[in-house]
C-alpha cells in the first residue's frame, strides 16, 4: 500500500493527513488538533493516537511518519525548543511505538519538509546538493544530495554578523524590527544566504515556510551565484515528508 500517515507536531497544532505517495499529495483532507498546553510525549502521544485512529482504514498497519521540531538522532531526541522539556533525551521512536502501538518514524520538521520538496515539490528529481530552508520563528534546515537526505542540519545557527543567523534573518526578525522586504533581504538574507553558498556551494536553495508566499516582493533582490527558489508544498510538506520517511524505513529497516 502506497498510502502512509504524516503527522507534523508543531508548537501550536498538530496537523496530520494520509498521503498517497504515488501522487506526492494527501489522499484525505488533514485532521488538525491544537497542540495541548503542556506538551508532554504523554499529552502529544494522547492527539497522535486520535490522528492515527481517524485514518486507520487508509493507512492500515503501515508505519506513521511524525515530525517535531527538534534533531532527532537515531530515535533520540537530544534537546527541545518548542515543546515540553520532558522531551529532551527522550528515546522518541520506542517511547511512541509503545504508546501507540505500531510502528513509528521520527524525523526533524524541516528535515521533512526538504524530503518532501526534493521528491514532489520545488526541487523535483534535482539531481544535485539542495539546500532547503524554512524562515519563520527560527530558520530550520535540510541538506538533500542526490535525493538522500543528510539529517539534522542546524544551519539556523551559523554565525552572521556575531548573531545565531536566525536572531538576524528568521522571518519574525523582520516582523520584530519592522523592517521593509527590501531592507530584509539586502540587509540580512543576502548575507545569510551568501555565506551558506561560500561553506557549502550548492546546486539549489529552496525556501520555504510562510513567507515564501511573498516570494515575489524579495525574491528577486538576492543576488547569488546559485539558482534560488520558493518552496511549492508550504505548510504541506512537512506531513508529506513524514510519509516519506515512513515509507522509507520500512523499505530500509536496516538502516534505521
Amino acid at each position: 500500500m502506497s498510502i502512509f500517515l504524516g503527522i507534523d507536531v508543531g508548537g501550536s497544532g498538530i496537523k496530520g493527513a494520509p498521503v498517497d505517495l504515488t501522487q506526492g499529495d494527501f489522499a484525505a483532507d488533514r485532521l488538525r488538533i491544537p497542540t495541548p498546553a503542556k506538551s508532554t510525549p504523554k499529552n502529544v502521544a494522547q492527539v497522535i493516537g486520535e490522528i492515527i485512529e481517524a485514518f486507520s482504514d487508509e493507512i492500515g498497519d503501515n508505519p506513521v511518519g511524525l515530525t517535531i521540531p527538534a534533531p532527532v538522532v537515531h530515535g533520540r531526541v537530544p534537546f527541545i525548543a518548542n515543546l515540553d522539556q520532558k522531551w529532551a533525551g527522550l528515546q522518541a521512536d520506542e517511547y511512541f511505538e509503545d504508546a501507540l502501538g505500531r510502528p513509528i518514524t521520527l524525523v526533524n520538521d524541516a528535515d521533512a519538509a526538504g524530503l518532501a520538496e526534493v521528491h514532489f515539490g520545488a526541487a523535483k528529481g534535482h539531481e544535485g546538493l539542495v539546500i532547503l530552508t524554512t524562515l519563520g520563528t527560527g530558520i530550520g534546515s535540510a541538506i538533500i544530495y542526490r535525493g538522500v537526505l543528510i539529517p539534522n542540519a542546524e544551519l539556523g545557527h551559523v554565525e552572521l554578523a556575531g548573531y545565531d543567523a536566525e536572531r538576524r534573518a528568521a522571518s519574525s526578525i523582520k516582523d520584530k524590527e519592522g523592517l521593509s522586504y527590501e531592507e530584509w533581504a539586502t540587509e540580512r538574507l543576502q548575507p545569510y544566504y551568501a555565506h551558506l553558498e561560500m561553506l557549502f556551494s550548492p546546486d539549489l536553495f529552496v525556501v520555504g515556510g510562510g513567507v515564501s508566499k511573498d516570494w515575489n516582493q524579495f525574491g528577486d533582490l538576492l543576488n547569488l551565484k546559485t539558482e534560488i527558489i520558493p518552496a511549492k508544498l508550504r505548510n504541506r510538506a512537512g506531513i508529506i515528508g513524514a510519509a516519506l520517511a515512513a515509507q522509507d524505513a520500512q523499505e530500509h529497516p536496516d538502516l534505521q
